[in-house]
């Protein structure tokens, strides 16, 4: 009898921990964060060659094709240096992007610890904003316009020209205004100021936008798959209003929408912390 419960203790599996279902929730997050990045980037197109490549590689290992598979295995090092190079925008991306709070901000969500008098301020610059926004759609004047979030965009601040004035939409319309020096390029919003005009912004290089979609919404996605701010862009040949956010395009919203999503930015950067008390000590 003893030798027959030994032979069952031994065939029976490992101890369960709760390591394991930390494990499994670890690898299945990185997984599911990975398959994200690799759909809305240029690695989709990437991934298909690899599989391709990894199914040869199969087929030439079972029909013992020992040239072929000799001159993969001594290839493979090369080519994931060449990808990392090849790929090195889109690697730097998904690195700020998990590194980014606004990942922990979705999962756990934040306190908003604004005084009274911060929010009655953040409200009337969204509504200046939207106010803004939807006129010049009416008026179909093309509009771009970043709120900054919790990372600065110094860099692409410095492309166009310092203003640093209180926002309204009677500067936002002027600014955007046809023939007027400052009309051409992105405005940058950053704690309720208009702190820069005419600046340049990186085209996104994602091919699912539709075809109709000119440099005005790639800039915006562009801007926003690099930082955490949320972009408005004003369409000059339709009027309709579209929000850029996390790489990702949202048409035709109203100006409920608008307000919304300018609402749980300007909450979840009180909760993130103040970037400075200065945008002059910034830069």
């Amino acid at each position: 009898m003893s030798e027959l419960l030994n032979a069952i203790r031994l065939n029976l599996p490992p101890v369960f921990h709760i390591t394991y279902i930390i494990e499994i929730l670890i690898f299945a997050f990185i997984f599911y964060e990975l398959l994200i990045w690799v759909k809305d980037t240029r690695a989709w197109t990437l991934l298909k060659g690899i599989i391709i490549i990894v199914v040869f590689a199969l087929v030439a290992y079972f029909l013992n094709l020992s040239t072929v598979t000799w001159l993969l295995s001594k290839t493979a090092t090369m080519l994931v240096t060449i990808l990392v190079v090849v790929f090195q925008p889109e690697l730097r991306r998904a690195l700020e992007n998990l590194g980014s709070k606004s990942i922990f901000a979705k999962m756990f969500g934040t306190v908003d610890s604004r005084s009274d008098s911060d929010r009655k301020s953040a409200d009337r610059v969204q509504g200046e904003i939207a106010r803004a926004a939807f006129e010049m759609g009416r008026a179909r004047t093309g509009a771009l316009i970043v709120m900054e979030n919790v990372v600065q965009l110094n860099e692409y601040e410095r492309t166009g020209i310092p203003i640093d004035a209180i926002v309204s939409s009677q500067l936002l319309i002027n600014i955007f205004e046809h023939n007027t020096p400052l009309h051409d390029g992105a405005v940058f919003i950053s704690n309720g100021r208009v702190v820069a005009a005419t600046c340049y912004l990186p085209l996104t290089e994602n091919t699912s936008i539709s075809k109709d979609l000119g440099t005005r919404h790639r800039a915006g996605v562009g801007i926003s798959e690099v930082s955490d701010s949320l972009t408005i862009i004003v369409s000059e040949e339709t009027g309709e209003v579209s929000l850029a956010e996390a790489g990702r395009l949202t048409r035709n919203v109203s100006k409920e929408e608008l307000l919304r999503r300018m609402k749980a930015l300007s909450g979840y950067k009180a909760a993130a912390g103040d970037k400075g008390k200065s945008r002059k000590d910034s830069k």
